[in-house]
């Protein structure tokens, strides 16, 4: 949750300069009311940006699960199985690297692509696995 993060930085400066402004004692006494104000909407308002990056985050997995199930459930063989055959590619040439077996080793950007594919795939099957559990909470 970086992005959740990000945004309670992003508001912890003002957070901090409303809680440190430094003040007379009657002053203080006058402006408490607008201070606590300042604060309460400053909390309300990462709130609501919060709570519509939970729902954009949300409404991104739902899409993801979409286009899984719609692979999966694809009328031809090779819609249904080209990421396991993708995966088996890479394992098989892993593989092959690894003993030696291939004429050149693998290059970074093999190994980038490798990375990028197999969390791609890590990624999508556990969208699809736990989607159903996810929207049935919500729907809570």
């Amino acid at each position: 949750m970086s992005v959740l993060t990000t945004i309670a930085g992003l508001f912890k400066p003002a957070a901090d300069l409303i809680d440190n402004l430094h003040t007379s004692t009657e002053e203080e006494m006058i402006q408490s009311n607008n201070l606590v104000a300042l604060q309460n909407e400053l909390v309300i308002a990462q709130n609501q940006i919060t709570s519509q990056i939970i729902q954009l985050e949300s409404d991104l997995l739902k899409a993801q699960s979409a286009i899984i199930v719609a692979e999966a459930n694809g009328q031809s063989w090779m819609q249904r199985n080209w990421r396991p055959i993708t995966m088996l590619t890479f394992l098989v040439l892993v593989v092959a690297d690894t003993f030696g077996l291939t004429e050149f080793r693998l290059s970074e950007q093999a190994w980038v692509l490798l990375q990028i594919g197999l969390g791609g795939y890590v990624v999508g099957r556990s969208a699809e696995k736990i989607m159903p559990n996810v929207m049935k909470a919500m729907s809570k």
